[in-house]
């Protein structure tokens, strides 16, 4: 039995358009797929219970992350602080405007530690033996698992896009303040970002116009895009290769990809990050900085480096991203999206680490939209993520742009 059987979000819904399938059977494949893989899988913390859903998803199954309150179940935020953490009173509000979308929580996906580094149980279905990344593990490895067509995850570094790309799954992390973060247990206001999941691009373009209203992106062959490459010198080969490959199919196919025209701008938003991350999760987690020696290494280490940093070296992060946040949007201004890699290249060997967030780092800096575009594969059948990343607030022309990329892809 192969774990990797992503669930075609846009097939489902069409099936529960026309009465093909209803949201009872929907929610049932859900559970039964879930029965037959989560021995292994390991992504789910708490099972809900099924509910009725209007909307235009019209009742499709949603998996969310254990970061975020859903009412009637427990958020533990993958920590033993939280063991003993008592059923939510009422719905995050990102869960609510799901739910009017027309999506039905079928339980709480894994987190690592208060969405850090701490690994949590969940595999990898693409490798089982190599990481699922972090900190969304559960949520990606659900939809890559066929086990959900839609999952919630959030970003405050790489955590969305990374475990897309390892899982070989698509995701779109949103516009940083998109959409409120109440009942969503943090780590740093300025970076933490909401994230959904889904099997492809055109999935995740669906997805979004259910769930704001804007137009489908996923319909249509779209014009070919204007791109700028940002192609890091630190990549592993298979991810060179692949991205190497992918400009050469894009541009047969219209695009038009010029280098990134500052390398060094990125330098200083990757070098900026985790000072602005480390400062003030020491803040947003004070309670558990209290008790640092029930939390694992990695989040103790975050937790006190941010307590020691002077708050001058934090200003002057923010400022360097406010800076280089007008620079991005000038080079942007010509252009669709910045077409870079998601990840330095496939999934890590082991499940005690979740890999290196480094290529997320500048864009999370900036709260901007990225969006992960899966398809290519290492030689040995490793998943490779492509990332999109476009202007404040441009989900639906980056969605487009995906869309269009995933398509010229595959052909």
């Amino acid at each position: 039995m192969s774990l990797w059987q992503p669930w075609s979000l846009r097939d489902l819904v069409g099936d529960l358009t026309t009465g093909a399938t209803t949201p009872a059977e929907a929610f049932q494949r859900s559970r039964d797929r879930i029965a037959e893989t989560e021995t292994e899988l390991r992504a789910w913390v708490e099972l809900g219970a099924p509910a009725t859903a209007g909307g235009p998803l019209g009742g499709v199954p949603l998996a969310v992350k254990d970061i975020v309150d859903v009412a009637g179940l427990p958020t533990r935020c993958g920590s033993r602080l939280r063991a003993d953490a008592p059923p939510a009173a009422a719905d995050a509000a990102i869960v609510t405007a799901w739910r009017e979308a027309g999506a039905i929580p079928v339980g709480k996906s894994v987190t690592t530690e208060f969405a850090y580094f701490a690994p949590g149980p969940t595999r990898n279905p693409a490798a089982p033996d190599h990481t699922p990344g972090g900190s969304s593990s559960g949520s990606a490895a659900a939809v890559a698992a066929g086990q959900v067509p839609l999952a919630l995850g959030s970003q405050t570094a790489g955590s969305v896009t990374r475990p897309a790309a390892f899982c070989g799954v698509a995701s779109l992390v949103l516009t940083r303040g998109r959409f409120s973060v109440a009942g969503v247990t943090g780590l740093s206001p300025s970076l933490d970002s909401h994230g959904f999941f889904a099997a492809g691009a055109s999935d995740l373009a669906l997805a979004w116009s259910a769930l704001t209203g804007e137009p489908d992106s996923g319909l249509g062959a779209g014009r070919p895009p204007r791109l700028l490459l940002w192609a890091p010198q630190a990549l592993e080969a298979p991810m060179a290769t692949a991205l190497s490959s992918a400009c050469t199919e894009l541009r047969a196919a219209g695009a038009v990809i010029d280098e990134f025209p500052d390398e060094q701008l990125i330098a200083q938003l990757t070098a900026a990050h985790p000072v602005i991350m480390a400062y003030e999760a020491a803040r947003e987690r004070a309670a558990e900085l209290a008790t640092a020696s029930q939390l694992s290494e990695q989040l103790a280490t975050l937790l006190r480096t941010g307590a020691a940093t002077p708050e001058h070296d934090y200003e002057t992060a923010r400022h360097t991203t406010t800076e280089a946040g007008a620079r991005l949007s000038e080079f942007l201004a010509d252009y669709d999206a910045v077409l870079g890699p998601a990840a330095l290249g496939p999934a890590p060997a082991g499940i005690t680490a979740t890999g290196d967030p480094v290529l997320s780092r500048p864009w999370q800096a900036l709260g901007l939209p990225a969006l992960c575009v899966p398809g290519m594969r290492t030689g040995t059948g490793l998943p490779l993520g492509l990332q999109l990343v476009g202007a404040a607030q441009s989900e639906t022309e980056l969605l487009a742009t995906a869309c269009w990329t995933e398509a010229a892809l595959r052909a």
